[in-house]
């Protein structure tokens, strides 16, 4: 028998309409009903010019508040853009000429060339393997920037590790939580700055982000790309001077692409009623099961890395098994709209190439 949690996963299962098995959410995610109806609406309101602009900046400021629930901070801390990038890049431009970043090579280039592109003015960055990065941190280093989960392989960081670590010495944090918010419980008040990309795991379009800020790193931040949008009063603030910045985490804003945050809001709303720990249980399950019939140890991730012999991915999609290869290896991850027999059809997919344990 289903407990509840896992009985309203399955409710919201009939939200989805994937051809064949999707296990590629690491890439894009699968929008729910909701949000992909909201989208043809203003799409079509639009098409008609009977669009109404304010109905649709509406979408980001549920977004905002939705993302804030998720992470666990108000929404006055929360600003919007449409990448990830966008906010790194104001971090990075913000540090002091000798202040030393440390990241972790192999990392999503989002989060790390914002960085590099600083060392010609005297910001030096340190890299790091991953499983040293935590150990790396002390007094040394200004800021550490590092995703919760690694794209290529999955891999999660020990966040309460890299908050103690950063507490005892001083050190800012920088987390891009794009392959993780979602599935796993966060909360985003232990650091400086988390960031994320609604366009996987949050099931949104692409072209929405999202940043959680520190109060106190606020003033710290110059508002490089600020417009409009950034303004105290948004609608009084189109023409002329002075310069009148909204004095919360909206100073940061980019001006939306109102059609994305359409479409973002009501998966948002979906994932916040779901509760981010029921689906982090589901998903690390059906991953579990399908490290299991690889031959590997079950972990803690969503996502599963593993080599495979030629082929593999050919017999995949023939099967309609669609999945991802990051860094040579085969990736699969598993969301809320996965199931078991997912999981078997893949794994079934597999069968014949995938040889002995994988790893």
């Amino acid at each position: 028998m289903l407990t509840e949690p896992a009985s309203r996963i399955a409710e919201a299962q009939a939200l989805f309409a994937p051809d064949g098995v999707y296990l590629n959410t690491a890439t894009m995610g699968l929008p729910p009903r909701p949000a992909w109806d909201a989208l043809q609406d203003s799409l079509d309101d639009w098409r008609r010019g009977a669009g109404d602009m304010y109905s649709w900046d509406e979408a980001v400021t549920q977004a905002r508040e939705s993302f804030a629930d998720l992470v666990g901070v108000p929404a006055a801390h929360v600003a919007v853009a449409n990448q990830v990038s966008v906010f790194v890049g104001l971090v990075a431009a913000a540090l002091p000429s000798g202040a030393t970043v440390l990241i972790a090579e192999g990392d999503f280039t989002s989060l790390l060339f914002p960085f590099l592109a600083q060392r010609d003015r005297g910001v030096q960055v340190r890299v790091v393997e991953l499983s040293r990065l935590v150990d790396a941190v002390g007094s040394d280093v200004d800021l550490v920037a590092v995703s919760a989960v690694q794209s290529a392989d999955g891999t999660v960081l020990d966040l309460d590790a890299l908050a103690a670590a950063a507490s005892a010495s001083g050190t800012q944090t920088f987390v891009d939580a794009t392959q993780a918010c979602g599935w796993l419980p966060l909360d985003a008040s232990r650091f400086d700055y988390l960031a994320v990309a609604g366009y996987k795991w949050l099931l949104g379009p692409r072209g929405t982000a999202w940043m959680a800020v520190r109060p106190e790193r606020m003033d710290g931040l110059r508002p490089h790309h600020a417009g409009w949008y950034a303004g105290e009063d948004v609608h009084a603030s189109y023409y002329g001077t002075p310069l009148r910045l909204a004095s919360s985490a909206r100073r940061f804003d980019v001006s939306p692409a109102w059609f994305s945050w359409v479409g973002a809001a009501p998966a948002l709303r979906l994932l916040t009623q779901l509760g981010i720990p029921a689906i982090q249980a589901h998903n690390v399950a059906l991953a579990n099961r399908f490290r299991a019939g690889i031959g590997l140890p079950a972990g803690n991730s969503a996502i599963v890395s593993t080599a495979t012999q030629r082929g593999a991915a050919e017999r995949l999609a023939a099967a309609g098994v669609v999945a991802g290869i990051r860094a040579g290896r085969l990736r699969c991850s598993f969301h809320l709209y996965n199931t078991e027999a997912d999981v078997d059809g893949a794994l079934k997919a597999l069968r014949g190439t995938a040889g002995q344990a994988c790893s």
